[in-house]
């Protein structure tokens, strides 16, 4: 993919303490590319993928839309995402309203305080949901399940390239 200033940028940030939400995020990749390849959209859609940690807000000014993939931890945000976003929320307000974004979540059971978080902050950038949460469920509920590195099936991963590739295809 052509690296250039006219093309439009899809910015998957992510975190993930186990595996899970970075599997969610190189699916979210792996679907955005197949989508850009099919279009033949190289030369207009670079995909940026990026750690919550190194992720900023210049990175969300360059973008024209956004996956954000992160693990739920005691029914909220994981600590790493929601420290990404409050660094960049006052750099970026006013300045990307309307850009599309999803949400991939990576949950031991349920997932839905994560969503809500990330909701609401994108809520606050005035951001445009693209497609429903999606919120994957890893069943895992003892704490050596819970700490344990993750492995997801290729039925919970397609979902999220199937969002990835959407992303890629509104900006193409």
């Amino acid at each position: 993919m052509a690296d250039n200033d006219s093309a439009q940028r899809l910015l998957i940030v992510w975190h993930s303490r186990t595996g899970a939400a970075r599997q969610l995020a190189e699916a979210a990749l792996q679907g955005a590319r197949a989508v850009v390849d099919e279009l033949c959209a190289g030369n207009r859609v670079v995909i940026v993928m990026r750690t919550a940690d190194e992720t900023s807000a210049e990175d969300l000014l360059e973008a024209a839309a956004y996956l954000f993939c992160a693990p739920e931890n005691l029914g909220s945000l994981s600590g790493a995402m929601k420290e990404f976003f409050d660094r960049n929320y006052y750099s970026v307000l006013d300045r990307i309203s309307g850009r599309p974004y999803a949400l991939a979540i990576a949950a031991g059971s349920d997932g839905s305080g994560a969503v809500r978080q990330s909701e609401r902050i994108c809520t606050g950038w005035r951001l445009r949901a693209a497609a429903p949460p999606y919120i994957v469920n890893t069943d895992a509920q003892t704490a050596e399940a819970i700490l344990a590195k993750k492995s997801l099936s290729e039925e919970q991963l397609e979902p999220v390239r199937i969002l990835g590739g959407t992303l890629a295809a509104l900006i193409a």
